[in-house]
């Protein structure tokens, strides 16, 4: 799977940083490293799990020995599913030529083969017990069938049939849950680098340990133990959703439920409208058997329709009051029935936590009743509603199942924001004790989810429309970029490219130069010793010239296509296999460079007017707080910075149709010198033309007209797109620095056969009729 820019970033820099730091590692003693650590701290939904894989091949193709990778997490369905993506599923090709097994299948052959890369999946439960030598778990016991010692004691020594130590990575996915007891365990199989992913991160004593001697011996600051990928980027990218919503209710559970069905109604429509491939799904949280006023038992006696269980009555609300079919509802949850009163055949009962999941998936049923037992392992982006009755009413309940509802369906933004936004339904007992919710959940959504934006209703705004379709309706030509001229150069880079088979000087590295613990004598009385290494593992060439393209044009643009799409990537001169400090492999570098830089001068960006045009879709606002306006095709707007809404209030005064257009979710543009998109702040009707306004302040400047300014193929004069940028002040760029030469006013920036051009205007009423000069 190809990694966008922000992943690659992340996943290329832990990789650096191991290698830096295993060039001189801290010791524990003559055998044991003090571990390389590092803590990826990403939000849900940004692609963890890749970005991880990424990092292990990336170590593995620099080491002098083929590592073991010991990949653990703390649920069984989690590490289930992380075994299937690895082995066969999406991230199999980020981890070619690695031996991926469940722990226990491992044998001292896969631990003894120094050529084969050997990744182990395990939960924590496999071997975080108190006293290892009393436990029966299989890991710490004798194979009597294929070796002497048991698997625990063989992942500790991992020693070749040389006698070589194998380099040892310690990956936790999830790892919140990372305990001080699972920390001792991992550390006593002397890794070589402990590597935690968590959208929270909290690391218990032992690790503590380790980051002080890192920071007593190597100097190391806080910021070298973390690589944080930013959420403004997962957002854009469309990974995750743009919005949170949450709708507070002091209310019987029924009228909750059915502004949540309503709210589901409007995105099902949506998602029809636009032919999308999904529907949207919603769940329910609530707790088990417990009953308000009545124990358990008596509850139990009842007959089911007078039965006061939190899921009988939503399941049952769902069906007899919405009409919703029960092949739809699923109730995943040790809900208790009797004999004298039986579960109803019609109800879709999961009781059997893990031992389940599989039968539950399965169904893939719209609607979900759970008390949180589902809330790790199940990532389904369809999901984008949710019910919180009020005994699971807390802050700490709610923020965990963001993760369930913010994963984006597509992974793209839509033009309707109901598909963009996560729904949050919560029943309280009184509103005090929401607003106390709210207070936490915007104190947790600031650290963790800084770039997604909350949106909070109750009954006082809960009738105001927060979503505005457009008045009247409108549409903007679509625009591509077209690189068939770009072909034949990249034929020509791809023919010049050195054919190294049969080369056994150049495809070798000298390298950085490693340590590898090496046991010298017999078995019974041997003794270890550090050898130096100068060679790396030998990866393909294809991967090489890969990852210097992701490298070199790291941007999101991956569904238009791209340079290495232009390439005959299955050349066989791409076979070859090289070190990565080998000449040949520079040299692989240096062809994916001149392949970008082919791509970039001979594609344009052009004005497609086959394709159907792009329509202005609903926008989402912010009922606490908007600007109503005349012109524009929607009647109000929210969330404008202090420059946008000036322009917005000039562009209602010009009587023009104009609209305020989103990041993330409306019209975008291609940049193609850097691979990404980019959305204007404004989109103008002015005759046959549309124009596109972008604002921006100085220490953005360069940025922008360096990027966002360019030709356009395919438009007429007078008709089709035109791009323009406005600064504040009177600004002139020279040689690449931006001079301001005073505050007063607003520069507007166009251009034009292939020229910048700049005008300096006293106000935004004449900064917004100069954007409108289309010769």
């Amino acid at each position: 799977m190809e990694l966008l820019g922000f992943q690659q970033e992340a996943a290329n820099q832990i990789a650096d940083r191991f290698f830096t730091y295993i060039e001189n590692p801290l010791m524990v003693d003559r055998n044991t490293p003090v571990p390389f650590l590092q803590t990826l701290v990403a939000i849900t939904g940004s692609g963890k799990t890749l970005m991880l894989a990424d990092t292990i091949s990336r170590i593995r193709d620099g080491m002098p020995l083929a590592p073991v990778v010991l990949w653990i997490s703390k649920g069984k369905v989690v590490v289930s599913q992380t075994f299937e993506n690895l082995s066969v599923g999406k991230y199999a090709e980020n981890l070619a030529g690695f031996s991926v097994l469940p722990l226990l299948e491992v044998t001292s052959d896969h631990l003894e083969n120094a050529d084969t890369p050997v990744l182990l999946v395990a939960t924590v439960g496999k071997f975080a017990v108190e006293d290892a030598a009393a436990d029966d778990r299989k890991v710490y016991r004798a194979q009597l069938d294929l070796a002497q010692e048991s698997l625990w004691d063989q992942l500790k020594k991992r020693r070749t049939e040389l006698g070589q130590r194998r380099p040892l990575v310690v990956v936790y996915d999830e790892g919140h849950n990372l305990s001080d007891l699972q920390s001792e365990r991992l550390l006593e199989l002397a890794p070589d680098a402990l590597i935690v992913a968590s959208a929270t991160m909290t690391l218990p004593p032992r690790i503590t340990n380790v980051m002080n001697r890192l920071r007593n011996d190597k100097g190391w600051e806080d910021s070298n133990f973390s690589t944080a990928v930013s959420s403004r980027e997962v957002v854009l990218s469309g990974l995750v959703k743009e919005r949170i919503s949450i709708d507070g209710y002091i209310t019987p559970m029924e009228p909750a439920i059915d502004n949540l069905l309503s709210d589901m109604e409007i995105a099902g429509r949506a998602a029809v409208a636009m032919k999308l491939p999904f529907r949207p799904k919603a769940i329910y949280v609530c707790s088990t058997n417990t009953v308000d006023g009545m124990s358990i038992t008596e509850d139990l006696k009842r007959a089911f329709d007078e039965r006061q269980a939190r899921p009988i009555l939503i399941w049952r609300h769902l069906v007899e009051t919405a009409k919703i079919s029960p092949d739809e509802i699923a109730v995943y949850c040790q809900l208790k029935f009797t004999k004298d009163s039986p579960k109803p055949r019609e109800l879709h009962l999961f009781d059997g936590g893990e031992r389940d999941y599989a039968r539950f998936i399965a169904g893939d049923f719209k609607h979900i009743i759970f008390n949180l037992g589902l809330q790790e392992g199940w990532d389904d982006p369809c999901c984008g509603f949710a019910y919180i009755d009020k005994e699971m009413a807390s802050a700490r309940q709610i923020t965990q199942v963001v993760g369930r509802v913010l994963r984006q369906p597509g992974a793209e933004h839509y033009s309707d924001p109901v598909l963009n936004t996560a729904h949050f339904h919560i029943r309280t007992d009184d509103k005090g004790v929401f607003d106390d919710i709210l207070n936490e959940i915007r104190k947790d959504l600031a650290s963790e989810h800084p770039s997604i934006a909350l949106v909070v209703k109750d009954e006082k705004t809960r009738g105001k429309h927060d979503r505005i379709d457009p008045n009247p309706l409108r549409t903007v030509p679509t625009v591509g970029i077209e690189s068939s001229r770009a072909l034949k150069p990249i034929s020509r880079i791809v023919q010049n490219i050195i054919d190294f088979h049969g080369d056994t000087t150049n495809v070798v590295g000298q390298g950085s130069r490693m340590q590898v613990l090496q046991s010298i004598g017999e078995e019974s009385d041997s003794q270890f010793e550090w050898v130096e290494v100068e060679h790396s593992n030998r990866v393909s060439a294809r991967s090489v010239f890969r990852r210097e393209i992701q490298r070199s044009y790291p941007g999101g643009l991956r569904r238009a296509g791209g340079p290495i799409n232009l390439v005959d990537i299955e050349d066989r001169k791409f076979d070859v296999l090289v070190e990565l400090g080998s000449p040949a492999a520079d040299h692989f570098r240096q062809k994916a460079r001149e392949t970008v830089q082919a791509y970039v001068e001979h594609s344009v960006v052009f004005q497609n007017d086959i394709d159907s045009p792009y329509a202005v879709g609903p926008v989402a606002i912010d009922v606490n707080g908007y600007e109503e306006f005349k012109k524009s095709l929607h009647s109000c707007y929210s969330g404008l910075n202090g420059l946008e809404i000036k322009f917005a209030r000039a562009l209602d005064k010009t009587q023009r149709l104009w609209v305020r257009n989103p990041v993330g979710s409306g019209y975008s543009l291609p940049l193609l010198s850097e691979g990404k998109a980019y959305w204007p702040d404004f989109l103008v009707w002015v005759d046959k033309a549309v124009v596109a306004i972008d604002t921006k302040g100085d220490h953005l400047l360069v940025e922008a007209t360096a990027s966002k300014l360019f030709d356009i193929e395919g438009t007429k004069k007078g008709k089709g797109l035109v791009l323009r940028l406005i600064s504040e002040g009177e600004v002139a760029i020279t040689n690449g620095s931006v001079q301001k030469k005073s505050k007063h006013g607003y520069t507007v920036w166009s251009w034009a056969n292939g020229k910048l051009k700049s005008h300096h205007c006293d106000n935004e009423k004449e900064a917004v009729e100069q954007a409108f000069q289309l010769s």
